[in-house]
């Protein structure tokens, strides 16, 4: 099996998605529910276009030595900081005939088969969390499940699913809170404050990271929620039409977080190039939503493989051309900003 036969097989099992050859949101523009960004689908689309904004500095004068992409997610070494964003809802929102379960379990073993971590995406339907619990569990705890921004019972009810299962780390979507059509549910979506934030992690003993950070106050408040770590992230352009593009804000933010906890970033990332600048920029790590989640339903754990693997090799390239030999290597002066 090719990544071709694993995107072909995804166009069959995925009704509501074009599966572009170039995953850019210009085809789907205000498909929600759907793949799509919110209304005219700008902030989707300039997340992928502001990452072509940032350069490279070509320099192969150094030591011809191995490349060495592994990185530390929370004590635990993975091949390459690149990890699955959270992502649920295959019938409403990829038009799929995949079970939530299969979904989950791809992305996981996938993941863990080729050495990093998914993110797994919740739901108003509590057995989607219970799905994503049972599926951490199966892998020992590597995943990482990524609740909305619940009310109080429904963050209790989704801590007690977790206790038992050694799941790693546990993220919050805070940026869901856009999400009008879950704002009349039971529990109901509403908008995190620092003292929600506190409120996990009293109750939650492993990391917890934030994601849906858009500004250096919002990152400034997740850390004074004791917040592990953070993802710079517009929910895909799913949330807020006209927004910034995940990539121009992220300088900034990591500069004001001055590594005082883990800084990720996701919106429009499509290959290794797109994760070096990222890493450039002051990101610890990348989560890859859209073109992974098509590659777990098009090719289940052996699609997800193969697309890190391509990601993997597309860094290493990039990394040989920019005289980098290991992560810590990529820094901002290896960038240039247009």
């Amino acid at each position: 099996m090719t990544l071709v036969d694993v995107y072909l097989n995804a166009k069959e099992h995925s009704t509501a998605c074009k599966v572009c050859p170039i995953c850019n949101g210009l085809a789907c523009r205000g498909q929600i529910p759907g793949v799509g960004g919110k209304g005219q689908g700008n902030t989707f689309v300039r997340n992928y276009q502001k990452l072509h904004e940032v350069m490279l500095n070509l320099d192969t004068i150094c030591a011809d030595t191995t490349i060495d992409t592994t990185s530390d997610f929370f004590s635990h070494n993975v091949r390459m900081p690149v990890y699955a964003a959270p992502i649920a809802g295959m019938k409403p929102q990829y038009g799929s005939d995949v079970t939530e379960y299969e979904f989950a379990k791809a992305l996981v073993v996938g993941s863990n088969e080729f050495g990093t971590f998914s993110f797994l995406g919740d739901s108003v339907d509590i057995n989607v969390f219970k799905t994503i619990a049972a599926v951490s569990k199966q892998a020992n705890g590597l995943a990482i499940p990524t609740m909305k921004p619940w009310e109080k019972n429904g963050v209790g009810e989704r801590l007690d699913l977790l206790a038992e299962t050694n799941t790693i780390a546990l993220a919050c979507d805070v940026d869901a809170a856009g999400l009008v059509f879950l704002r009349n549910t039971n529990p109901r979506i509403t908008n995190f404050s620092v003292d929600d934030i506190k409120y996990v992690k009293d109750n939650w003993e492993k990391p917890f990271i934030v994601k849906g950070i858009m500004t250096v106050e919002g990152a400034l408040k997740a850390l004074e929620g004791k917040a592990d770590g953070i993802v710079v992230s517009n929910h895909g352009g799913r949330v807020l039409d006209d927004g910034l593009a995940t990539i121009e804000v992220l300088r900034d933010i990591a500069v004001a977080v001055n590594r005082q906890m883990k800084i990720f970033v996701d919106g429009g990332f499509r290959s290794g190039v797109d994760v070096f600048k990222a890493l450039a920029l002051g990101a610890d790590g990348v989560l890859i939503g859209r073109p992974l989640a098509l590659a777990a339903i098009g090719g289940k754990e052996v699609g997800v493989k193969l697309y890190l693997e391509k990601i993997q090799q597309e860094l290493v390239e990039t990394m040989m051309m920019t005289g980098c030999k290991n992560i810590s290597d990529i820094t901002i002066d290896k960038v240039v900003v247009k």
